[in-house]
């Protein structure tokens, strides 16, 4: 994605080699017309899936994922990070280890949201280890679904998070792939000489 790109490139900051800050359109200040074009572009990617459920992870993933579930006209689902008094239902559960927060957390969906006929478009904002992806593919897989997809918004593929998620058998669709951080610059892999995406 062109627009993308373009928006990594002038309000993405550099942190080190391994992080790159997005706090201005993605992580905190949400740039809703980006998020609609992300969210139609995982429409065209994954419509002819037979999705019924996006899932996401709260709280970065919310914003495009539920740009794609209103594409999709489907439930947005996120899995929170601390399970609520008013959640009295059983739930599904996976432990997630954050890159960038170098914290792990135990995950919980409940089980009335998700079923073993759902199949599931998984959206998350980063990929980098793919911690996250695959922790969701768990629950999804508790709940005897499907996983038809994960889409990322903004892959390192520096890392090894894709390769993880195709080593479990999981269709991976990222929308910007940035191949280095060096140097205190974002290169996408769409630079790199002779890089084919």
């Amino acid at each position: 994605m062109d627009l993308l790109e373009r928006k990594v490139k002038e309000d993405g900051i550099v942190i080190d080699e391994k992080i790159l800050k997005v706090d201005g359109f993605l992580n905190h200040q949400i740039d809703a017309g980006l998020m609609q074009q992300v969210g139609q572009t995982f429409y065209e990617q994954f419509k002819d899936e037979g999705i019924t459920k996006i899932l996401t992870i709260e709280a970065s993933g919310i914003a495009p994922a539920i740009m794609a579930a209103l594409q999709f006209n489907v439930p947005c689902l996120f899995a929170k990070k601390a399970k609520p008094s008013t959640l009295t239902q059983d739930v599904y559960h996976a432990d997630i280890h954050s890159f960038t927060k170098n914290t792990t957390s135990t995950v919980i969906v409940s089980n009335e949201f998700l079923a073993k006929d759902d199949r599931v478009l998984i959206i998350d904002d980063f990929l980098a280890n793919g911690d996250a992806s695959l922790g969701l593919n768990e629950i999804v897989k508790q709940a005897q679904a499907s996983t038809a997809g994960v889409g990322i918004v903004i892959e390192k593929s520096f890392q090894p998070g894709r390769q993880r998620l195709e080593d479990a058998e999981l269709r991976v669709s990222s929308l910007c792939k940035v191949a280095s951080l060096q140097g205190n610059k974002v290169t996408f892999a769409s630079e790199e000489v002779g890089t084919q995406i």
